[in-house]
């Protein structure tokens, strides 16, 4: 039952009150993303005005088209003008709420099976009843362990293809060279973890407590037309139903895109007018293409196209034999393949953004822009803008899981990368562990708050957690490459270096503009396994010559494969970059949870490329088991 006031502690409330669904709908109604004309208004009005005043159970077709339509009492069920305006209607709400509504209180569905409405509580949503936010947020306290709940564009592509070598590169700490983090513990006397948050978002939000910043807009929006039988044939049909189904399923795991659900891609015409998607269901994107099949062959064209203008963003085909393969993994994994490329942080989508700088993108989704061009080339001015702008995000928008996760990013980099370190402050681990599992509270689904925990638990020397965590995250989002490289990364440093190197090597297959970091740590991988061929191939293709640990592995595996003079060389150039690192070889090692013995293995081969770190160093090896604390 719904209460009759409004029910300003918000979803603690329980269901929202009637006062609550009136301002809904007129917020609906007033928005000039929903129908101002034609039969939708009415049509929503009478459904909510019933089900409020309780006659939710009368709300029948032949009410609807008595009362809102106009038809006399000789109407029948033959006249399909209800169910196509209740799809119309259906197809209009998912758009409002994908495009402006995202952050409204609350939501008004009308399920499929019958058209009385439901109002619930808008998950993503800041509770714009409640009074102004104060400008400091109220965090717990770390005091516990952590655990999650339950090609075109060519010089987009030039500049995102750089994006993709080195943002999984800048996470992994045997790339960067920072230095050992600090360890949770106990809360401390005096000042919490969370009240230190407070008050790194604090400076990012006026005096009054208003917020300084653009609300939530840009998020790229992507409609999915069913793909088309191009030829007639049965298996062609059977297959174009099911990649459009896996799609809608592999397409919104990404949560730094939006998709339209299979509503609206049902009223989709597969050869619909891009104009048409963006006119009527506000997407900017659009996806669509045909599947042919001859021979025990299968052909599938796919594209995608900017709605703005109809021009084709990318398109690619892919062969499959469909006598031995199942149509069904032929389905998922084209579908894979597909929403990887254009849906991940730095796929298609993202580089049409990249490319196109003049075009309006504002708040959150600019600061998700920002955080992967820092990633990208990361440096301490550039940290400090990110980090503002998204402690800005999260104040202003404390529901959105992804912020929070690049938050924690952000703030590891303090103590990786010694990146502005804020005085007084918690340590930054701390602050990370905070953030991510601010992240998680919010979106126990997230790949992205999923992988910040498991980074902020890994360098916090919890290796088995973060494992646990990173594989969490990977079941939730099998296709996101950073994921998989950043999980690669980790397994294998903590010893687990033929799951580190399978994970790797699938993160290539993605994404093969991945470039250097994959195939780098893909190197150290092959190099721990004694694959002495493997990890000299994968070495040449990494390059990586701005990075001082690149220089490091390259010694130990050429060393190791006998190539002296090569290994000799690499070394010089490591010692010239990071002659600190050779005077604490083991804690760095430590740092990064690399495991006794593999630590021995690589101070033995660095020290036959000639570098100059003592026999203390080898001798002080902590022999313990590296288990969470």
């Amino acid at each position: 039952m719904l209460s009759t006031k409004s029910a300003a502690s918000g979803p603690a409330a329980g269901m929202p009150g009637i006062e609550d669904v009136r301002a809904q709908l007129e917020r609906i109604l007033s928005s000039p993303e929903f129908p101002g004309a034609g039969r939708a208004p009415a049509f929503l009005r009478y459904v909510v005005d019933e089900t409020l005043a309780g006659r939710a159970d009368r709300i029948k077709g032949y009410s609807i088209a008595i009362e809102v339509f106009g038809r006399d009492q000789t109407f029948t069920q033959d006249d399909p003008v209800v169910r196509i305006e209740a799809g119309r209607l259906r197809r209009s709400l998912e758009r409002y709420y994908l495009v402006e509504g995202d952050r409204d209180p609350i939501r008004i569905d009308i399920p499929k099976g019958g058209y009385a409405p439901v109002f619930s509580w808008n998950p993503t949503a800041v509770d714009t009843m409640e009074e102004p936010r104060p400008a400091r947020l109220d965090l717990t306290p770390v005091t516990r362990r952590w655990s999650a709940p339950g090609v075109a564009l060519a010089g987009a592509t030039a500049l995102l293809a750089a994006c993709l070598y080195w943002i999984a590169g800048a996470s992994a700490s045997w790339v960067t060279g920072g230095q050992p983090t600090h360890q949770a513990t106990e809360e401390p006397p005096g000042q919490t973890v969370g009240q230190s948050v407070n008050q790194s978002v604090a400076h990012s939000v006026g005096s009054s407590g208003r917020l300084v910043g653009d609300t939530f807009h840009g998020t790229p929006t992507v409609a999915v037309a069913p793909f088309t039988n191009l030829d007639g044939g049965s298996d062609a049909q059977l297959f174009s139903v099911g990649l459009t189904e896996e799609l809608l399923t592999a397409l919104p795991r990404f949560k730094e895109i939006r998709v339209f659900g299979g509503e609206a891609s049902n009223a989709l015409a597969a050869d619909v007018d891009a104009s048409l998607v963006r006119k009527e269901l506000g997407a900017r994107y659009l996806l669509t293409g045909g599947v042919r099949a001859s021979s025990g062959r299968l052909r599938v064209t796919a594209r995608l196209l900017a709605t703005a203008n109809g021009e084709i963003l990318w398109s690619r085909d892919y062969d499959e034999i469909l006598a031995s393969n199942d149509p069904l993994s032929i389905q998922t994994e084209v579908a894979r393949r597909v929403a990887t490329v254009i849906a991940q942080p730095y796929g298609i989508m993202a580089q049409v953004d990249a490319a196109n700088p003049s075009r309006a993108v504002t708040g959150a989704h600019a600061c998700a822009l920002r955080f992967y061009a820092y990633r990208f080339d990361p440096s301490a001015e550039v940290h400090a803008g990110t980090r503002d702008c998204l402690q800005t995000t999260v104040v202003q928008h404390p529901t959105d899981a992804t912020a929070w996760a690049m938050l924690s990013i952000i703030y590891l980099d303090e103590a990786r990368f010694k990146f502005n370190s804020e005085i007084g402050s918690e340590p930054p681990i701390e602050r990370a562990l905070v953030a991510a599992r601010r992240a998680t509270e919010r979106d126990g689904n997230n790949t992205r708050a999923l992988q910040a925990l498991m980074m902020a638990l890994f360098f916090n020397r919890e290796p088995n957690e973060a494992m646990r965590i990173g594989e969490q995250a990977l079941a939730t989002n099998p296709n996101d490459t950073e994921l998989i490289g950043e999980l690669g990364t980790s397994m294998a440093l903590a010893g687990q270096w033929r799951r580190g190197a399978d994970l790797l090597d699938q993160a290539i297959a993605l994404n093969p503009a991945g470039g250097g970091y994959y195939h780098g740590m893909r190197a150290l991988a092959a190099y721990m396994l004694h694959d002495n061929e493997t990890a000299v191939r994968e070495i040449t293709r990494a390059n990586m010559q701005k990075s001082p640990l690149f220089h490091a592995v390259a010694a130990a595996i050429y060393a190791q494969a006998g190539m002296i003079e090569d290994a000799r060389r690499q070394g010089q150039v490591f010692a010239a970059m990071r002659r600190d690192f050779l005077a604490n070889i083991d804690a760095e090692l430590i740092a990064r949870n690399v495991q006794p013995d593999d630590r021995l293995r690589l101070m033995a081969d660095l020290r036959k490329a000639g570098l100059p770190f003592t026999q203390e160093a080898a001798d002080a090896v902590d022999t313990s088991d590296l288990q969470p604390r």
